[in-house]
């Protein structure tokens, strides 16, 4: 059963940096594509960051240059580093996972977990 457990979140003030974790278990890490969501109050779940199974990476226009993505394959650890972090950004944050290749392209992960919540203050 593939299991994804996020960590790392909290409140900060506007301008600082939180590193979100993700631990995967039940999965053949290296074949899957990894990427981090958010949903804010009210508004509909967006896509954050994605990491390919090639390492290649795309971020939302709203968080490039001020978040970066990364995994360590030899834990099956899933990173999200927010730096400069903006009001905006806060909101429940859930990482995911998808092992068909088409799926991955469009974005669309189906393996979640439970979410991280992260709270900018100004």
């Amino acid at each position: 059963q593939v299991k994804l457990v996020e960590s790392g979140g909290g409140s900060v003030q506007s301008g600082g940096s939180l590193t979100l974790s993700c631990e995967a278990s039940g999965l053949t890490y290296n074949s899957y594509c990894m990427g981090w969501f958010r949903q804010a109050p009210g508004k509909d779940r967006e896509g954050v960051a994605q990491i390919n199974t090639d390492g290649t990476t795309r971020y939302a226009g709203a968080v490039k240059g001020r978040f970066t993505v990364s995994k360590d394959n030899a834990e099956n650890i899933l990173y999200l580093q927010m730096n400069s972090l903006e009001p905006e950004d806060t909101g429940m944050y859930y990482c995911a996972a998808e092992d068909f290749a088409v799926s991955c392209e469009r974005g669309f992960l189906q393996v979640w977990g439970q979410g991280t919540q992260v709270t900018v203050s100004s």
